[in-house]
């Protein structure tokens, strides 16, 4: 494997982190979402430069190629409200977290190097655990958090992806990964 790196993102980086999400998404999700939610995805720079702006963004390079991105922010209270509705205790030190590798760059460790990186910085931010959505059909994200040992708590959540609902589990877990050599 060429020389693997994870760094913060630069606003230089927005256009291929945008691509990534796109064409991760159009690989990845095309089981799970409609064409027009997938297509809706061409115009997601503007979202991507005002992430990089305000959160803790990460780009994974395998050589001289963006490969993956991860994006970690204190989460909202309505990310890390439970079932119930009540919050727990450690709702303000809570991250937020989003891993995409590009399925051609898969299985490399780019995903574990990007959780491992918003999971220091989200550390030093405050935060005491991190939260992560994913497609309950999405195996091998769910996969990828089991192995980094963040499990579900037992949350769900419906979300209309163009008028075919989209079941969502969240997973937490903490925040030092340690990384194999």
């Amino acid at each position: 494997m060429a020389d693997a790196a994870v760094r913060t993102a630069k606003p230089e980086d927005v256009p291929e982190i945008a691509r990534i999400h796109r064409e991760t998404w159009r690989t990845a999700y095309r089981s799970l979402l409609p064409g027009e939610v997938l297509d809706s995805l061409e115009d997601t720079a503007g979202a991507w430069a005002e992430a990089v702006a305000r959160a803790r963004v990460f780009v994974a390079a395998e050589g001289d190629w963006l490969v993956g991105f991860c994006v970690a922010a204190t989460a909202p209270d309505d990310e890390v409200t439970r079932a119930d509705g009540t919050l727990p205790d450690d709702a303000a030190t809570t991250a937020l977290v989003s891993v995409l590798v590009e399925p051609r760059w898969g299985r490399r460790g780019h995903g574990g190097r990007l959780l491992a990186a918003a999971g220091r910085a989200s550390e030093e931010a405050g935060c005491t655990r991190g939260i992560a959505w994913i497609p309950e059909a999405d195996e091998a994200s769910g996969g990828f958090y089991a192995k980094a040992g963040w499990e579900g708590d037992g949350t769900v959540r419906t979300l209309d992806a163009g008028g075919r609902p989209l079941r969502e589990i969240r997973v937490s877990g903490g925040l030092t990964l340690l990384l194999e050599p």
